[in-house]
């Protein structure tokens, strides 16, 4: 049997890129971030329940410059992974299907997302009394 030619599947480049695609990926994206996250939280966990010297480098290491880069891409991919989450529930319902709905649903997951981290880090900063 001859063997055919099979047309390429598109990529990235063959594509504009939009809201709906963006959020595809950073969905995915936060929640590889997310799962690498829970391996630290359970790290932390760990040396909290170990007390003395492995709970005082735990606290050190999350307080190092790296460390808080680290805590606010978990706390960002967290809200963010919720809030899409959220937005693919509506979806499950029959919600939101329209192309105007589905890039005003996309552009409302990214302002909410930058505002509850936002105000999470604000708080957990001390910046709110």
């Amino acid at each position: 049997m001859a063997q055919r030619e099979r047309p390429l599947s598109p990529h990235l480049q063959v594509y504009r890129w939009q809201i709906t695609m963006v959020m595809s990926i950073l969905h995915r994206a936060s929640g590889i971030v997310l799962t690498l996250g829970a391996f630290g939280l359970a790290w932390w966990l760990l040396a909290m329940a170990a007390g003395g010297g492995q709970a005082a480098f735990a606290a050190e290491c999350l307080a190092s410059p790296f460390g808080r880069v680290a805590l606010f891409g978990f706390s960002l991919a967290l809200v963010y992974h919720l809030l899409n989450g959220l937005r693919h529930l509506l979806w499950d319902i029959g919600r939101g299907y329209e192309i105007p709905d589905l890039y005003k649903s996309g552009y409302t997951v990214a302002a909410l997302t930058a505002v509850f981290t936002a105000a999470i880090w604000i708080v957990a900063l001390g910046g709110a009394a």
